[in-house]
């Protein structure tokens, strides 16, 4: 049993214990010394010859390019412009404003608005309305029709009428 052990201990030590392996010295070469104006001639040199005589050298201009590492989407928030001697009603544009109440006694009707700064206000026939200039057409008992007059896309100015309901269920 003792011998059988010390074979199978030999033939496991045996892969692990192989030759050991000779490597040859490399020679290591020094370094071509080279004088500095043998240097800048070369340089000079492989210039010429690089540009050759009928290329051109082209130069990029960025100037009124956009930058291609920029978003083509851009988001914008919209934030009403502040004009001066514009009231509050004048800001907001038609799409923001909602139409809260309308109410009349014996000569007019009233319709009550809210912004979206949540500030109310009551508006008459007559009155301006929104970003675009809109004039208050007529208020009914359950709408307000607002007439503006916005540029289209050739620069022409074409009526739009808006018409705010009272109850947006109803059509």
């Amino acid at each position: 049993m003792k011998i059988i052990t010390c074979l199978i201990m030999i033939f496991l030590l045996f892969p692990f214990g192989g030759c050991k392996k000779e490597t040859t010295p490399v020679k290591k070469q020094a370094a071509k010394k080279v004088k500095p104006a043998q240097v800048k001639e070369e340089i000079i040199d492989a210039g010429e010859s690089k540009k050759g005589v009928g290329q051109e050298e082209y130069a990029y201009d960025p100037k009124g390019r956009r930058d291609p590492f920029l978003s083509l989407v851009e988001v914008v928030k919209h934030k009403p412009a502040k004009r001066k001697g514009v009231s509050p009603i004048e800001i907001y544009d038609l799409d923001e404003i909602k139409l809260i109440a309308i109410a009349w006694d014996e000569n007019q009707y009233y319709a009550l608005i809210m912004l979206p700064n949540n500030k109310a206000y009551t508006i008459t026939k007559g009155m301006i309305l929104g970003s675009q200039s809109g004039k208050v057409e007529g208020i009914t008992k359950d709408a307000v029709i607002i007439k503006e007059y916005i540029k289209d896309y050739k620069g022409n100015l074409k009526p739009r009428d808006t018409v705010l309901k009272l109850h947006k269920g109803e059509e």
